[in-house]
């Protein structure tokens, strides 16, 4: 008997791999020709332009669901206008922050200064209020005479940061002009909920949207050439089965239009084919690697709750099917098992509504006669994915 490692490492060694070229299927790739979108990548070039005339531009706001090209067509924007600029001796800075990975202002703050070029002396990581951050990104622009145009992606998680810290850094943003006496400091947000702006500062949207430029939704055929195009670059010639390929733009098109998860699904179908030893994708790998895609979101989405959540989440599982009330008994006595205290239950109520809104639970109010309304609330996920992702959770083990 072979030993299994040993057989894995042979097949890899021997086996031929389908796919030649992984970085091509990543969605940070930036292709040679972004397909489908000559017209936003005309608007987005013409919004940067007066920056090599040396004058500062006006604000933008991009919108458009995941996976339609935003961050694509804004990054190449912005790579060719640097590679003009290095040329010239006008102090410009294209800087690129995701809202949604620095998860804290000060962390988002401190990350535009480290690509302004100040250290952790000029600029800590940690211990400084957020104003004085703001302070010392404001001087550096300031003294260095620099025209800067930061881009926020995923913007809208920053304006829930402000909603809930109530320190509005995208007014102080908007407003850092008034105050710079050289420099400039322009500001491209990137949004995938295209009613954020419901939730801004009516001042904030008057400076922030300056322009606007919405990106729709690609359809099944647009999708199907962007695969076509990744997938001849980045597979071995006649890897992929034609209704794999179809399959793989219907189910990414036929949804939102997502030409990321279109990618991401071809990727790990042709991961699973390789493990296989398959000289072919075909439709069944694609399948597989949808419900694979679709289990690690959800899993991803269970580790990372806070463990009152994962608290609530269990109530739900061992109460199935239940009221908030019965749902609150239930995690009442979870507390006492792993010996935390309770929450009251309005926030447990609050807690419901939001891990509602990530889909792992969906609640229906339910008519009670003379009792009024009440709200029950069942999991959408199965009880052993629940299980299995809490296990490896300490508090949790002896509950689960």
């Amino acid at each position: 008997m072979s030993d299994p490692i040993d057989r894995l490492l042979d097949a890899a060694e021997s086996g031929k791999s389908i796919i030649k070229n992984r970085e091509i299927l990543h969605f940070t790739y930036i292709p040679k020709t972004i397909q489908h979108r000559n017209n936003e990548q005309e608007q987005v070039t013409q919004s940067l332009l007066p920056i090599l005339k040396q004058s500062r531009p006006s604000n933008l706001l991009v919108y458009g669901k995941p996976g339609t090209g935003k961050t694509l067509v804004v990054k190449k924007v912005i790579s060719k206008i640097q590679e003009r600029v290095e040329k010239s001796n006008f102090p410009i800075k294209l800087i690129y922050s995701n809202a949604k990975k620095e998860t804290t202002l000060y962390g988002l703050l401190v990350s535009f200064g480290r690509q302004l070029g100040l250290n952790d002396k000029e600029l800590p990581s940690t211990g400084l209020a957020i104003s004085e951050v703001f302070k010392r990104i404001l001087n550096n622009i300031d003294q260095e005479k620099t025209n800067v145009v930061f881009v926020i992606d995923e913007i809208d998680y920053l304006a829930e940061l402000v909603s809930k810290t109530g320190k509005d850094i995208l007014y102080q943003l908007t407003r850092a002009n008034e105050s710079l006496d050289t420099g400039s400091l322009t500001l491209i947000g990137i949004s995938n909920d295209l009613t954020f702006k419901e939730k801004l500062d009516p001042r904030v949207i008057s400076s922030l949207g300056e322009e606007e430029i919405v990106f729709t939704n690609y359809n099944v055929e647009q999708i199907k050439k962007i695969l076509e195009e990744r997938i001849s670059e980045a597979f071995e010639v006649d890897s992929v089965d034609e209704s794999a390929l179809n399959l793989c733009a219907a189910l990414a098109g036929g949804e939102h239009g997502d030409a990321r998860r279109a990618i991401d699904l071809i990727r790990v179908a042709g991961e699973l084919a390789e493990r296989q030893q398959s000289d072919k994708v075909t439709e069944i790998h694609v399948r597989d690697a949808s419900q694979k895609i679709e289990e690690n979101k959800e899993e991803t989405s269970l580790k990372s709750y806070p463990l009152h959540e994962k608290l609530v989440i269990l109530a739900i599982m061992k109460a199935n099917g239940s009221s908030t009330g019965e749902i609150y008994s239930s995690y009442k006595n979870l507390c006492k098992v792993v010996g935390r205290d309770e929450l009251t239950q309005r926030r447990i109520t609050q807690m419901l509504s939001e891990i509602e809104l990530s889909g792992i639970i969906s609640g229906r109010l339910v008519h009670q006669g003379i009792h009024g309304r009440t709200k029950k609330y069942k999991l959408t996920v199965s009880t052993e994915m629940i299980k299995k992702t809490f296990k490896d959770d300490l508090t949790l083990q002896d509950i689960v």
